[in-house]
């Protein structure tokens, strides 16, 4: 296991629930100042600067249901709330555009690619506010600077890392069986064309060699696919070219999302529920994460700037009927943070959450609720 894998599948996963969030805004029509100041708030919290910092310290990953209640405070960190059926959908939705990407990875390095095609991504929601977008450049540089220089079996062992922490993960989702890239049993269909791997050949070709490495004999076979050689490998500065295009939005073109629990993944469900609940160790990783995303209890909107509720399903019938026939086994129940166990916990506490503050003001507005911390205060 290595210990360089939560920051990549947070900021990853980050990503896509965004991916999500402002298609869903858009299509509940959604007025725009309200959909900006959710969109700003969400990334504002998700890069905050001690946050990363801490994030991007080696360690071990954490329960699914640790992260899992980790996203649902990101998603409620603005005036937007989600119940517990589309709060599902969200995560099994993030999850599983992951775990495809992830797969189709065509060399372990170029999940760090993927990663940055979602911070570019994330760059083009922001609107009017250069602290957010520093964040963000910020977070790039720091990746750059603990990833850009790993090995090659480095980068193969988070990505096996990932795979592992995905491998029970197998729920429908309409795009990917549209497309046919998803079985009926939720399992991804790897695609035997395309390009390869930069730095690799098209395969087809055997050489032999000697003992003094010279070539001696060339042998043809035929692979059984339609595959490409690479034309260039992505860039990873700050404004490069990717080339790889996984992790880029795919909801950029409006359609219906819809996700269903697969036969598998309905019989596995028990022996799923042991991974799913948090030992006490990862309680206290929990704890941890919570209290620098800002632990603290979600309130009904209220005030001059009402809050309102997203529904990832197309109706509320839908929502709810979503909730019912769920697997109790694999519905995330958010786990109540003890962030006031002793006084040295309330001090560190107090001391983070100031750190989590939104520091610009937007440029004509002074109402309540333009700083983060203020209007969750409020709710």
């Amino acid at each position: 296991m290595s210990v360089r894998t939560l920051p990549l599948l947070f900021l990853n996963l980050g990503g896509e629930m965004l991916y999500i969030l402002d298609q869903r805004l858009r299509a509940q029509n959604i007025p725009g100042d309200k959909a900006r100041k959710v969109m700003n708030d969400i990334i504002s919290t998700m890069f905050n600067r001690k946050f990363i910092e801490e994030l991007l310290k080696p360690q071990e990953l954490y329960s699914k249901k640790a992260l899992r209640t980790v996203y649902d405070r990101l998603a409620h960190a603005s005036i937007m709330r989600l119940n517990q059926a589309s709060m599902d959908k969200l995560y099994d939705l993030m999850t599983m555009a992951f775990k495809y990407q992830i797969l189709l990875c065509p060399r372990p390095r170029d999940v760090l690619l993927i990663t940055f095609n979602h911070l570019d991504a994330i760059k083009g929601f922001i609107q009017d506010s250069p602290t957010i977008m520093h964040q963000v450049d910020e977070t790039f540089r720091q990746l750059t600077e603990i990833y850009g220089g790993l090995s090659a079996g480095e980068f193969q062992l988070i990505r096996q890392t990932l795979l592992i922490f995905f491998q029970d993960l197998h729920i429908r989702v309409s795009i990917f069986l549209k497309d046919r890239v998803q079985n009926s049993n939720g399992r991804f269909v790897l695609p035997a064309s395309g390009p390869v791997p930069w730095g690799t050949e098209v395969p087809g070709l055997i050489r032999m060699f000697n003992k003094k490495g010279e070539e001696v004999k060339k042998m043809e076979f035929k692979h059984g696919g339609n595959y490409s050689a690479a034309h260039k490998e992505g860039s990873l500065e700050l404004y490069g070219d990717r080339v790889l295009k996984l992790g880029t939005n795919m909801y950029s073109v409006n359609r219906p999302v819809e996700t269903h629990m697969s036969g598998a993944s309905k019989n596995s469900a028990s022996r799923t529920q042991e991974s799913i609940a948090p030992n006490p160790l990862a309680k206290e990783e929990l704890n941890f994460l919570a209290r620098l995303m800002g632990g603290m209890e979600i309130k009904k909107p209220s005030g001059p700037e009402p809050g309102f509720r997203l529904n990832l399903f197309t109706t509320d019938e839908e929502e709810e009927q979503a909730a019912l026939i769920r697997p109790e086994e694999l519905s995330y129940e958010v786990i109540n943070i003890q962030a006031t166990q002793d006084q040295q916990r309330k001090e560190e506490l107090a001391r983070i959450m100031g750190e989590l503050e939104i520091t610009e003001q937007p440029r004509s507005s002074t109402s309540k609720g333009d700083d983060l911390l203020a209007m969750m205060d409020e709710l």
